[in-house]
């Protein structure tokens, strides 16, 4: 089965979620980290979703679970969801299910199981919920972009530190128009947007924060 012609979706799906757990793995042994690598690599590559499907994002819990957790959450489940249905398949009918129809039925069961999966993730990335964190006292509080290059209408990830010293990631594009913030950059949250979503300056202060 998992080198049959209609399940090799799921084959290279199951291939590339090993593949970056093998590389994340390797990565922190060396002290680095995939999902920064990947931003270095292609700084602007979400940028486009950002603005165009911004409820979406926000739907999945981007920037409350990191980017590379939901990816590996998406093509695990995606992987799984298409070999069970050829498995049934198979078992009731002795045939595989077409890619055709597999992939659409995997992909549209797959997006609700990963945004289930993600609010139970976020949870506990990063809050743990040890204490009840509301995003709007992270208003004046210094954040480092880590995905994304932020501009108006096209936020970007960052994290931030709440009072208890607690790491969150929200979302966060600049208040002013023509601003941009790229990768590592340390800005001021100014103001919240809706949810996780806020605006930002840059930090006048970047040497007095301890942000990374």
């Amino acid at each position: 089965m998992l080198f049959a012609t209609e399940t090799w979706p799921f084959t290279i799906a199951t291939f590339l979620m090993l593949l970056i757990a093998v590389t994340e793995g390797i990565a922190l042994v060396i002290g680095a980290s995939l999902s920064e690598s990947l931003q270095h690599a292609f700084p602007d590559s979400f940028d486009h979703l950002h603005g165009s499907f911004d409820k979406l994002l926000g739907w999945l819990h981007v920037g409350r679970v990191p980017m590379l957790v939901l990816i590996v959450l998406y093509l695990s489940t995606f992987a799984l969801t298409g070999f069970g249905l050829n498995i049934v398949a198979n078992r009731i009918f002795s045939m595989w299910v077409p890619t055709v129809f597999s992939v659409p039925i995997a992909f549209l069961a797959t997006v609700p199981i990963v945004r289930m999966l993600g609010s139970k993730i976020a949870r506990f990335i990063p809050q743990e919920q040890t204490y009840a964190v509301s995003f709007a006292s992270l208003v004046g509080r210094p954040a480092v972009i880590v995905s994304g290059t932020a501009r108006q209408g096209y936020p970007a990830q960052a994290r931030v530190r709440n009072e208890h010293g607690q790491t969150i990631y929200v979302m966060v594009e600049p208040e002013a128009a023509g601003m941009t913030f790229q990768a590592k950059e340390e800005i001021l949250l100014t103001q919240q947007v809706a949810g996780s979503r806020f605006l930002g300056a840059i930090n006048p202060w970047p040497d007095l924060t301890g942000t990374e």
